[in-house]
């Protein structure tokens, strides 16, 4: 294995040894198979390619100061993948073979587990595709699931410092009653436009508005998005927002740190008010914002003013890594370690 500067990895694709790969045919879901290779062979009739049918996660395994690697609220992963398949149509996968892969495959590749200190984590991508071979516009009868890993460092070259985002009008990340909910392949391609324009225009990322009315924030471009007002950590709610579980966990810590939580629909208008931003999710965890343009009004809010991380937001990041590095207390029953 070649020598790897954990410390300076980029968020980006990392060749390991080993994948795992299960399919469904007749029904049922078959064996599952270790393959070291890097390329899958499917139909070129196959539903993935033509219709959509294709959802994926985003899970990290930590190694701790014990030396133990843990997986952080897996089961929210494998539910919020059926919830996915339920949306378009696709077999879903049940709790025991998706722990099993997802186990397994970090086994195989524990050597590519970041040493602890190091501030990297091994990411872990599961996959489902559809790889029935249809013309007509309907779901597959065969699919497949698979699962990779690589080593990563912090998803934005910012890290824990503050981003810059923009907010766009012009273009929408997904429908209200589309599938913004779930987590699929087509609401990542619809962002890429804006998000393009937007780093090429000096942003790291877009900040959507919901696509009906244009008057409330949905989604920070591949994350959601939280705010601090006083004593309140606010979140949008929308039927176009896909369920972070990193949020689900922040909000969780909010409430322990004594902080009043509240989901609802946050209007534009409102980020002048806010003492933080930020936006949340498994590969950033939290990327603070220090500023936010609207594009089409030119509007600008500032915040980190003095150039510092917000307290609560360094706090709930503080608290959130400490749990998935097992240097604190695992209360919510979070955590499970690999024997």
């Amino acid at each position: 294995m070649q020598n790897i500067d954990w410390s300076k990895l980029p968020f980006g694709y990392f060749k390991t040894d080993y994948n795992v790969r299960c399919y469904y045919r007749d029904g049922k879901w078959g064996e599952v198979e270790v393959s070291s290779s890097e390329f899958i062979n499917i139909h070129m009739a196959a539903t993935c390619l033509h219709y959509g049918q294709e959802a994926f996660e985003g899970m990290k395994a930590y190694r701790g100061k014990d030396g133990k690697i843990r997986l952080f609220r897996w089961k929210d992963n494998a539910q919020r993948m059926r919830d996915s398949a339920q949306g378009i149509m696709m077999a879903e996968l049940p709790d025991d073979i998706f722990f099993k892969m997802v186990s397994k495959v970090v086994k195989l590749n524990e050597k590519y587990v970041p040493p602890y200190g190091t501030g990297a984590a091994l990411y872990i991508r599961p996959l489902t595709i559809g790889t029935g071979v249809q013309v007509g516009v309907s779901p597959a009868k065969e699919y497949m699931f698979m699962v990779f890993v690589g080593p990563v460092g912090p998803y934005f070259k910012e890290g824990f410092n503050p981003v810059t985002m923009q907010i766009v009008r012009d273009f929408d990340r997904a429908a209200p009653l589309g599938t913004g909910a779930i987590k699929v392949g087509g609401n990542y391609a619809g962002s890429l436009r804006a998000s393009e324009r937007a780093k090429a225009e000096g942003f790291s990322a877009v900040l959507f508005l919901e696509a009906k009315e244009k008057k409330y924030i949905d989604e920070a471009g591949p994350a959601n998005f939280f705010a601090i007002k006083g004593n309140k950590y606010i979140t949008p709610k929308s039927v176009s927002i896909l369920p972070s579980i990193t949020n689900k966990s922040l909000m969780q810590l909010a409430q322990d740190l004594g902080l009043e939580v509240e989901r609802r629909a946050v209007a534009v208008e409102e980020l002048a008010d806010f003492d933080e931003v930020g936006a949340c999710g498994t590969a950033a965890i939290i990327s603070p914002i220090k500023k936010i343009v609207d594009r089409e009004t030119g509007t600008t809010y500032e915040f980190c003013k003095d150039g510092k991380v917000g307290p609560f937001s360094e706090k709930l990041y503080k608290k959130l890594q400490a749990i998935q590095y097992g240097e604190e207390a695992d209360t919510h029953g979070w955590v499970t370690i690999l024997e």
